[in-house]
């Protein structure tokens, strides 16, 4: 088992080449496929939702789509407790527990999915505790940042980050892929169901009719998970310091406090969802706006984790100081523009597919109406890996490119291909879902949308440098984590907008609203680390 470091300075020149260096390695490199399995295991119930739909489970759209937003809405929010974890219990401790964690959701799902009369309930519980994959981002970013000297943030950031967000397209591929086979059937005695509408993997349709083991969507994540959660608890470290973990638990106290502070999360965004869902899918009936309840849970949830008495509620208080400091809100809003919208893109991308290109959009008796199959629509589960892989894949780029030009202007240069992209696909969409033959502008949707991933992976690898630049290095991991929780509310945020607007008809006003959203960025980096006189320059 790796010992906990004492008198760790990765900005100490001889103790960074001689021996700092590899240690700071091989914590990134055992941490990039721990927070990939997290981003697969949450993200996972797009593709599963979608298949449930093809075998015919007993649940309207409206009830299935219910999953990805749960995921997603606890994702985020458990992101919010994450944010801390480091200090309170120890970079070794904290990641070794939660990729454990996700055993859980993971195995609960292969075994709910056997049985297609499993209720609603239980799928929505464990759409519930798969966020906490979601949260694990907060915790791995604050803990690789202690590793990593400050010229070279953007790198080490943007490869955790960028390779672990593999986890998004990785999931898209492999489970559509992993349901083609038996896997797991004699181990656990799983039956295969049958396809009742067309299906897809990466390399192809799959016709209604073929046989699909449905279960391996949890079960496969078993694979991986196991051996990662021997490698966190013997190859990674605590940073025994004063800056960092100052007295990191025993381990079964660690685990106790997570567990407790996860616990919190869970609980007010599960409050949050009941308000805002409809009665008939386990929701309170009240349908409070999101603009309001989303708020309230971040409120909620900071407040309840304050409240905690002890050690911990003392550790928190001295983190919080971070929500006094200006650069904390300015970080947080163009974060959200750049991480907020990968992952909500992520999670919307194979929706926009299926239901603008594979419907055709006819006047019936004077009545636009998008309800009719379109035979030559492209499949959602063949394209809508595309978009994840290139954005995740093109971070640490944006990392490096940081690195060596100043993070505000990177971000600033990829604020305004980003508007222009949004624009574009505003106006592609606007084209496809008021024709017949909607797949004629699938091409330059794809290339904008595309386009569009491009400019938030390089954001969110400048952003990353721009943070590590900003803020001193207790403050930094904290800070990392609270931008990455806020901004990770996009991927319930955006799928709902985006389906708002197509429900009402009009599907690019989401894309206009979003380049507005940009546009303000725009403003705001500008003000704060570009113009003459700004108050930190182009960190």
């Amino acid at each position: 088992m790796a010992k906990d470091l004492v008198g760790w300075n990765p900005e100490d020149p001889e103790q960074w080449e001689s021996w700092g260096k590899g240690v700071a390695r091989r914590n990134l490199w055992i941490s990039i496929p721990a927070l990939l399995v997290s981003f697969a295991v949450w993200l996972c119930w797009g593709v599963i939702t979608v298949q449930m739909i093809n075998l015919g489970y007993p649940f309207t759209k409206a009830e299935l789509f219910t999953l990805s937003a749960i995921a997603g809405l606890s994702g985020a929010t458990l992101r919010i407790p994450e944010t801390f974890f480091i200090r309170l219990a120890g970079g070794r401790n904290t990641i070794f527990w939660t990729t454990s964690l996700l055993m859980i959701p993971a195995f609960g799902a292969g075994l709910a999915l056997q049985n297609p009369d499993t209720p609603l309930w239980v799928f929505q519980i464990l759409a519930l505790l798969s966020g906490i994959g979601g949260g694990n981002f907060a915790s791995s970013m604050s803990n690789i940042s202690f590793f990593y000297p400050k010229r070279i943030q953007g790198y080490a950031l943007g490869m955790n980050a960028g390779l672990g967000n593999f986890g998004v397209t990785t999931m898209q591929i492999l489970v559509p892929l992993a349901m083609t086979a038996a896997l797991f059937a004699p181990a656990l005695g799983a039956h295969p169901m049958t396809l009742q509408a067309p299906s897809g993997t990466l390399i192809g349709k799959i016709p209604a009719g073929t046989e699909t083991w449905i279960m391996n969507a949890g079960y496969v994540w078993l694979i991986p998970l196991v051996p990662l959660a021997f490698a966190t608890w013997l190859g990674m470290n605590n940073i025994r310091d004063e800056h960092v973990t100052p007295e990191p638990p025993a381990p079964p106290v660690a685990f106790a406090v997570l567990t407790g502070m996860l616990a919190v999360g869970l609980a007010t965004a599960a409050f949050g969802l009941w308000l805002m869902l409809p009665a008939n899918v386990g929701g309170s009936g009240l349908m409070v706006s999101k603009w309001i309840a989303l708020p309230l849970v971040i409120a909620l949830t900071v407040g309840a984790l304050r409240m905690i008495p002890g050690e911990v509620g003392r550790s928190l208080s001295r983190q919080y100081g971070i929500f006094r400091d200006k650069h904390t809100w300015s970080m947080t809003v163009i974060y959200t523009m750049t991480f907020g919208s990968f992952i909500g893109y992520s999670a919307a991308f194979a929706l926009a597919i299926k239901v603008v290109f594979g419907f055709q959009h006819i006047m019936v008796d004077g009545v636009m109406t998008h309800d009719t199959v379109n035979p030559a629509g492209p499949s959602a589960l063949m394209y809508a890996w595309m978009g994840p892989f290139i954005g995740a894949l093109i971070r640490p780029v944006g990392g490096i490119w940081a690195d060596r030009a100043g993070g505000a202007k990177v971000t600033q240069i990829i604020s305004v291909v980003m508007v222009i992209s949004a624009l574009g696909v505003a106006w592609v969409l606007n084209l496809a879902y008021a024709s017949a033959t909607p797949q004629d502008y699938f091409l330059p949707f794809m290339l904008l949308f595309l386009t569009l991933f491009t400019a938030t992976g390089i954001g969110n690898g400048s952003t990353f440098r721009t943070i590590a630049v900003i803020f001193e290095r207790e403050r930094r991991g904290p800070v990392l984590g609270w931008t990455s929780a806020v901004a990770a509310y996009g991927a319930f945020i955006i799928p709902q907008v985006i389906g708002e607007q197509i429900k009402a008809g009009t599907p690019e006003n989401a894309l206009y609203g979003l380049a507005v959203f940009y546009m303000i960025c725009i403003a705001l980096n500008w003000w704060f680390y570009l113009r003459r006189g700004a108050y930190v320059a182009n960190p």
